[in-house]
């Protein structure tokens, strides 16, 4: 029996695993080519924006070392300017800023600024290192909309449940789009995923936006939310994103679910370089850009 009970946990820790693997359910390829093609991707359309737009490199926005942002301003005397804030992802332990200005392509025809937001990743930072990191990049400002990836879709969630009370100022966050999010951690605690974040269950009930809903309803009850999932995210993925639209709308929020079809969990990011992509159209829209 003994042997049996470890045969079973083994299998569960198995499809756990898999289940938070998002590079083993693409249909486009392989589980390494397709993060190498996802990163290449990703920095193709950076230096691509960077091409097109007036930049500001390395803004610092706190006083740590990965504090710093990456500024992508159009190249135009209008005033009618909106503000994307993009928190990349990468599980809390890869990718940077270096990476994250892609979708700046688009939108700075539109008279967007994209701010691509750096932070310090695992193992040089903890959890709630990084979720205290973010909010500093966009509490001084007003009029702005979030977007996030992955690993940044939680934390962009973490901004929306922010208590402004330590701030100065409370940030006017018009809308969030959260993107093939985590929004609760407790499933990966006992994954690959948590070897370098060394999150207790405590640390992940703290900073689960699942948990956090009562505080965003009072922190950024305004916001339009949309939950975006990838047609080729894992069952898991997809439950994390359907459970937690369905908890913001029961809350009373402004919420919408996109499910996007013929996706996975990178071209439903990398996509947002092309400007007739439905998810740029979608933000465009929010933003009275369309």
């Amino acid at each position: 029996m003994a042997a049996e009970r470890l045969t079973a946990v083994s299998f569960c820790q198995q499809e756990l695993e898999k289940q938070y693997s998002p590079s083993r359910w693409s249909h486009r390829m392989a589980a390494d080519d397709v993060i190498k093609a996802h990163v290449k991707a990703l920095k193709e359309g950076t230096e691509r924006a960077r091409s097109l737009a007036e930049t500001l490199i390395n803004v610092p926005y706190g006083e740590g070392d990965g504090e710093k942002l990456d500024v992508y301003i159009p190249k135009t005397a209008s005033l009618d300017v909106n503000l994307v804030i993009y928190i990349h992802g990468g599980y809390w332990q890869f990718l940077s800023k270096e990476e994250s200005g892609f979708m700046a392509v688009p939108l700075v025809d539109k008279d967007v600024v994209v701010v691509a937001v750096g932070y310090d990743i695992a193992p040089k930072g903890n959890m709630d290192l990084m979720v205290s990191q973010v909010p500093l990049c966009g509490s001084s400002l007003s009029g702005l909309y979030l977007c996030g990836h992955s690993a940044g879709a939680h934390l962009a969630a973490m901004v929306l449940s922010t208590d402004w009370t330590q701030y100065s100022v409370t940030p006017n966050i018009k809308g969030a789009f959260l993107v093939s999010g985590i929004y609760d951690l407790l499933p990966i605690l006992p994954t690959y995923i948590n070897e370098p974040l060394k999150m207790t269950e405590e640390v992940a009930v703290r900073n689960s936006p699942s948990q956090l809903v009562p505080h965003l309803k009072r922190s950024s009850s305004g916001c339009r939310i949309v939950v975006a999932i990838a047609q080729n995210d894992s069952p898991e993925f997809r439950k994390q994103s359907e459970e937690y639209y369905k908890t913001l709308e029961a809350a009373g929020l402004t919420v919408t679910m996109e499910d996007v079809a013929n996706t996975d969990h990178f071209s439903i990011i990398e996509q947002l370089v092309d400007g007739d992509y439905h998810l740029t159209k979608l933000l465009l829209k929010m933003m009275g850009k369309s």
